[in-house]
């Protein structure tokens, strides 16, 4: 069977794993860079060589690319759809609402420029997901200031500061199953080294949540991000195909992932699969 990574960094720890496990079991890994026209004659290609797809890449190329797979009979994980709701703040929010899922209230606020009489403290965030965007806390005018003249222009959402623990409580999802870590905020108040991850196994409430949201947004791979609430716990975000970085079991599930995913919705016999078992 092959398999199809779109993507701009096949040497990602997660996707390098999962290619040497897949290639272990007797599959073939074909990297489809999301460069190029959008009338490259080689993406029709690719698309005839490949079983299915894993779209780790979120540039609107990618998304192309992705819909043109899917439009020539090849599965992608996740879905150009899904992955496109992910990257806009304010479809996220809004499906979310409507869902009945605790999400963190975002209201889109325009240009940064123009945010006027906000209540401090907030947090501002890009309204378009991305590598590299804007995230950050928001305490009083100097800060706001500050923000206006790096990102001027940039269209942002806003969201109200939840203190919680100081903890951000990341959740990764993988077919169904759960891995998760803690990681002190970058917004967070008091001390405490930012960034800093630990070891977390979430209670049974909030990783049925996790469950939730992937079926909500018709996802198979992605990462909820939860604060402690005042009530109960709040999603502030959710990623299509994030990192996974460190979480043992991740490569093996994604590999287990593709090759189900092309034995039921692709063009491979499920006969012909060999499911990496791993190291």
């Amino acid at each position: 069977m092959k398999v199809g990574l779109i993507t701009g960094n096949p040497g990602h720890p997660v996707l390098a794993a999962t290619a040497a496990l897949l290639v272990e079991g007797g599959h073939e890994v074909v990297v489809v860079p999301p460069v190029g026209a959008s009338d490259d004659p080689s993406v029709g290609s690719f698309a005839d060589a490949v079983d299915v797809c894993l779209l780790k890449a979120r540039t609107s190329r990618a998304l192309s690319l992705a819909r043109e797979f899917e439009q020539r009979g090849v599965p992608v994980v996740n879905s150009a759809a899904a992955t496109e709701l992910c990257q806009d703040r304010v479809r996220m929010a809004g499906l979310a609402a409507t869902a009945g899922l605790p999400f963190a209230a975002t209201v889109a606020a325009g240009p940064l420029r123009e945010l006027a009489a906000p209540a401090y403290p907030f947090v501002v965030k890009s309204r378009h997901s991305r590598r590299h965007d804007l995230v950050a806390r928001v305490d009083g005018p100097d800060r706001l200031r500050e923000l206006v003249e790096q990102w001027p222009e940039e269209p942002v959402v806003t969201q109200p500061f939840v203190p919680g623990t100081g903890w951000d409580q990341k959740l990764w999802v993988v077919d169904g199953r759960v891995f998760a870590a803690r990681r002190r905020s970058e917004l967070a108040t008091g001390s405490g080294e930012p960034g800093r991850a630990e070891d977390w196994e979430p209670p049974a409430a909030r990783a049925a949540l996790a469950l939730r949201v992937g079926e909500v947004f018709g996802l198979d791979v992605y990462g909820v991000d939860l604060l402690d609430g005042p009530a109960e716990p709040v999603i502030v975000d959710v990623n299509a195909f994030p990192g996974i970085r460190g979480r043992a079991g991740a490569p093996e599930a994604l590999a287990a992932l593709a090759l189900r995913v092309a034995a039921e919705r692709g063009r491979t016999p499920a006969g012909r699969l060999a499911v990496p078992s791993g190291s």
